[in-house]
């Protein structure tokens, strides 16, 4: 069976390469376009789509308002087709909040890789967010009460390692927002673009607790601060000269990815060991189980978000099934059991 999509841009030229891309390979068929949300809403009643790709800014109705209109009424896995523009990458976020289950920058003339990497980059989410279960997510939407936790304080040079992809950027607001201010420095890696991952820090900083910004090389990490690793670049760790530090890096793709998931645990296991707690997240394919389970075998505490609570039960799966992980819990119980873990860890040394 085909995965059914629907174009939705006021741009002809955009729903012509849209619809070329998608049914490059024959598995996602292009059942129908819409020129703006108001046509929109009535072909997804009468042609029932799999997954919807959305631009934000067109005539009659914001995409935005289309979107949160949608995940209440007739939850549907959506994609937003994004513009590379600090406005365009807060609403996309927004859009993330929302409900869509990922983005794609629209493409340009300067888009790095080219065309081709940017359809297999769609086509590659659209599989994903078929799968997804948005409709589950939408039903548990309401907001879980903010528990309160009262330390995450770990022993001097410990670390907290964090990985995720589709669904990520909720996810990981679920988790740091519970995080206490003593919370051991946090590094994070989730698949996304350039010009985005500074937003999604400056995002996570007005949310949490905790400080929140983009990764910069040499960085030095500090109790309290959460790093997020630069769109196409590796976060790694490293230890210079007694301190633990941020070491970002452009070298070749790994596991499909950078940054890369992989990359950031495997660093963690080498330099940080049994003094490390990580935690992979919701999407899709493989990357960070590799890594994970190096971490384990170092001796870190790893978690896994479960099946039920994940939007893509995709690195999760993977990470459970090669024993990366130590245990599965809820996203919403995540923060609780690496801060138990780091107590513990404490009380040990």
């Amino acid at each position: 069976m085909s995965i059914k999509v629907l174009v939705v841009d006021d741009s002809a030229l955009i729903r012509e390469v849209l619809t070329r891309m998608l049914m490059r390979d024959g598995d996602i068929q292009v059942v129908g376009t819409a020129t703006d949300p108001i046509e929109a809403r009535e072909k997804i009643k009468t042609l029932n789509p799999d997954v919807v790709t959305l631009d934000i800014e067109m005539p009659n109705m914001n995409g935005l308002q289309f979107l949160d209109k949608l995940m209440r009424l007739r939850p549907t896995p959506v994609i937003m087709v994004s513009t590379l523009t600090k406005k365009g990458a807060s609403e996309t976020l927004l859009a993330l909040e929302l409900g869509a289950v990922d983005f794609v920058a629209k493409p340009g003339a300067d888009l790095e890789g080219g065309i081709e990497s940017f359809g297999a980059s769609l086509r590659d989410k659209i599989r994903a967010a078929a799968k997804s279960d948005v409709r589950g997510r939408s039903a548990s939407r309401s907001e879980p009460p903010k528990t309160a936790l009262r330390t995450a304080a770990g022993p001097a040079g410990s670390l907290i390692a964090i990985g995720a992809s589709t669904g990520g950027v909720e996810a990981i607001r679920a988790v740091l927002t519970q995080m206490p201010p003593d919370s051991p420095p946090i590094l994070i890696a989730q698949h996304m673009p350039p010009g985005f991952t500074g937003r999604f820090a400056a995002r996570l900083d007005e949310l949490c607790d905790l400080k929140v910004v983009e990764a910069e090389d040499r960085l030095v990490l500090q109790p309290g601060h959460a790093y997020v690793a630069r769109g196409d670049h590796h976060l790694r760790v490293e230890r210079s000269s007694g301190q633990l530090k941020c070491k970002l890096s452009q070298d070749e793709l790994a596991s499909g990815h950078r940054p890369s998931v992989d990359v950031l645990f495997e660093s963690v296991a080498r330099v940080v060991g049994p003094l490390a707690v990580g935690a992979i997240l919701t999407g899709m394919g493989r990357d960070g189980a590799r890594g994970l389970k190096l971490m384990r075998d170092a001796g870190a505490y790893t978690i896994g978000q479960s099946q039920a609570s994940a939007l893509v039960y995709g690195m999760p799966r993977v990470a459970f099934e090669e024993g990366a992980v130590m245990e599965q819990a809820p996203v919403d119980a995540i923060a609780a059991r690496l801060a138990n873990a780091l107590v513990r860890l404490k009380s040990a040394a």
